[in-house]
């Protein structure tokens, strides 16, 4: 679906992957709803526009349900009709492994990766069925398809989200509804500040290739406009596909060295 004239509904839009793909959404011409919890880095997405009168800001909790089933109608009030969703909004865990993380940790991480975008989903699904066409992106993540260690409650919430849009493309089909699952790679965000975790060694993954949230955008919303089933962002998240596809437990085995490479350094 192309965005031009569309309205896009874009969560995580504060910061990070989200307000990269919220600006190159304004810039393709669309009119975009940008969503996130942080009320004072959406505003500052909102100036970014290159035009402001086409995006509007919502504060959103998106672990809950109530709040979120409000959000399609205060959107169409605003926009007059509403035609696509990009869940951008995600979290990341302590950087432990599973036997040292506490059950509040676990939740947390559930709570806004899978259950925000159940939530998002089922609010929205209905509106878009009566769209002339519609379109919904869930972002995922390399961590979705591949362990990586220190991340198995991250990856195992984003490895949900991956079956369940797939699950979603596969009930959609032969409606007027699309949908897109993205698999991105290390990108360069603040995710780590967003979601509240402290990793010490991390500053020396600037010293690793990433990619940046604004190629990441584009690739996103290329992929969206051309209808892609699946949307791999970055280098390494094509290449550790491939490997995982062709070998899983060397695909594992080379995460885990390059992770406790990383940890060391």
């Amino acid at each position: 679906m192309r965005v031009q004239g569309k309205v896009v509904v874009v969560t995580g839009a504060g910061s990070g992957i989200g307000r990269s793909v919220a600006l190159e959404a304004l810039a393709r011409g669309a009119r975009v709803a940008a969503v996130d919890l942080n009320e004072t880095t959406l505003k500052e997405t909102a100036t970014l526009a290159p035009i402001e009168e086409r995006v509007t800001t919502h504060v959103l909790d998106i672990t809950d349900p109530s709040s979120v089933a409000t959000l399609p109608a205060g959107i169409a009030e605003q926009h007059g009709s509403v035609d696509a969703l990009i869940h951008c909004a995600g979290i990341i865990q302590p950087f432990t492994k599973v036997a040292e993380l506490d059950d509040a940790a676990i939740q947390r991480v559930f709570d806004v990766n899978w259950w925000g975008t159940v939530h998002l989903t089922r609010a929205f699904l209905p509106v878009f069925f009566d769209r002339p066409t519609a379109h919904i992106v869930h972002v995922s993540s390399m961590g979705g398809f591949l362990p990586v260690p220190g991340q198995t409650i991250y990856g195992a919430s984003k490895a949900a989200v991956k079956l369940f849009t797939e699950g979603l493309h596969a009930e959609c089909s032969g409606t007027n509804v699309r949908v897109t699952v993205v698999f991105p790679g290390a990108v360069a965000t603040n995710i780590t500040a967003n979601s509240g975790v402290e990793i010490p060694s991390m500053a020396s993954a600037k010293a690793h290739r990433t990619t940046s949230a604004d190629d990441a955008a584009r690739m996103i919303l290329d992929g969206m406009e051309s209808d892609a089933y699946r949307v791999l962002v970055g280098r390494d998240a094509k290449i550790m596909d491939a490997l995982y596809r062709l070998s899983p437990r060397r695909a594992a085995a080379l995460i885990t060295r390059q992770m406790q490479d990383l940890l060391r350094s």
